[in-house]
């Protein structure tokens, strides 16, 4: 965009319920993205380049680890300023909240939580200032949403163990220092695994030809008889439930980032249709533009709500990863409506890079698929009313 002009939509007065602290997170927040990134987003996008530059940016505002404690270089913030701060980086690209959410939940949050003393303390500080970038590796080629079937596995060797496979769409991987890997052992176990950088046999080649999520980093994982020491396997838990746990965390962020991607493209559709004149009119004082406006700021009123709420049970918790997978899948489908109607709203200006509509679609075409499919959540939303899994006639336990 030429200029950002953002302000956000707060129908029902939500600020209110906010502390100032999560005010003045969301400010600063805003005001880099403003300075730093909106200016650039769109020739990155344009030329399917990371801005690999605002890293240490993003760790000096916050934005890698925001709830990890300050004794291993967080900010030691709550869940709600950690989602007002991914609300304010997908707002004006999921590309960069994605950056920030993988090192956040899936690379510093399973350190954080499942790591030995010696693992957070060698990483956790360089991570969380973006001195190191890291990646989550549970995806495979063949093993999507079903994790569980993942063919990675590790063989001991004595002081070190011995890891094959491959994993596949890895945010960051390319750049990456450390890598959170999951692979099963020899009984079939699965297991948290940090792998270096420069470890022999590891390798993270870039994935090329994206439609979607062009300003940020992919790639595979390759692990050709990697030695890994045995002090960079994750302690604290094991089983398919230590994965699925970052996960929530992760899905907990893309519910608000969604919401701000959301936000982005009501503020540019309201502004447009007060300036856009046709039969000597704003096109706002039509009726069936006017309907679309209505419906975009009650579902953003309503998510913000569930957001908010969310939030709370986070920091108290006590919510449940359906409660999560509800939140993550009701914002990001109607982000997307949003973005297509606001599209609509703009004509063919819509589809120009003079405005972010066009982008932030092709970008939640991948937010709605990772991080557990639309469908997905949807079942375990069914699962969890119901008590009756229909992923499958036999599902494992995920602690096994």
């Amino acid at each position: 965009m030429a200029s950002d002009l953002y302000t956000h939509p707060d129908y029902f007065q939500l600020d209110e319920l906010l502390t100032e602290e999560h005010k003045l997170i969301r400010e600063a927040t805003r005001d880099w993205v403003k300075q730093n990134v909106s200016p650039i987003i769109e020739d990155y996008y344009e030329r399917a380049a990371f801005p690999e530059h605002l890293v240490k940016g993003l760790g000096e505002i916050g934005a890698f680890g925001p709830y990890i404690p300050q004794e291993y270089g967080g900010p030691g913030l709550d869940q709600i300023a950690y989602g007002l701060i991914m609300q304010e980086l997908e707002r004006c690209d999921s590309g960069l909240r994605s950056t920030s959410s993988v090192q956040s939940s899936l690379v510093m949050y399973p350190i954080w939580k499942y790591g030995s003393e010696e693992q957070k303390q060698k990483f956790l500080p360089k991570l969380a200032t973006g001195e190191f970038l890291g990646c989550f590796g549970l995806t495979e080629p063949d093993h999507g949403s079903n994790p569980g079937g993942m063919t990675t596995n590790f063989k001991d060797a004595g002081d070190h163990v011995i890891l094959n496979g491959a994993k596949m769409w890895i945010s960051n991987a390319p750049l990456s220092d450390v890598a959170v890997v999951w692979a099963k052992n020899e009984e079939g176990r699965i297991h948290g695994l940090l792998v270096e950088k420069g470890m022999e046999g590891f390798s993270a080649p870039e994935m090329h030809g994206k439609r979607s999520l062009r300003a940020s980093i992919t790639g595979e994982l390759i692990f050709d008889n990697v030695k890994v020491p045995k002090e960079n396997i994750l302690p604290g838990r094991t089983g398919l439930g230590a994965p699925l746990s970052c996960l929530d965390s992760a899905r907990f962020g893309i519910a608000w980032g969604a919401l701000g991607a959301a936000m982005d493209c009501y503020d540019q559709a309201l502004r447009y249709s007060k300036e856009r004149t046709q039969f000597n009119v704003p096109i706002g004082a039509f009726q069936l533009t006017q309907k679309k406006l209505a419906e975009m700021i009650t579902e953003i009123t309503k998510a913000q709500f569930l957001t908010y709420r969310l939030g709370q049970l986070r920091n108290e918790g006590r919510a449940t990863s359906a409660q999560i997978s509800m939140c993550k899948r009701n914002n990001v489908e109607f982000a997307l409506k949003i973005a297509r109607e606001a599209r609509q709203i703009l004509g063919g200006m819509g589809i120009t890079s003079e405005y972010s509509i066009m982008r932030h679609m092709a970008n939640l075409e991948s937010v709605v698929t990772y991080e557990g499919t639309h469908d997905i959540h949807l079942l375990i939303t069914g699962m969890d009313v119901t008590g009756i899994p229909a992923f499958t006639r036999d599902m494992p336990n995920l602690d096994k």
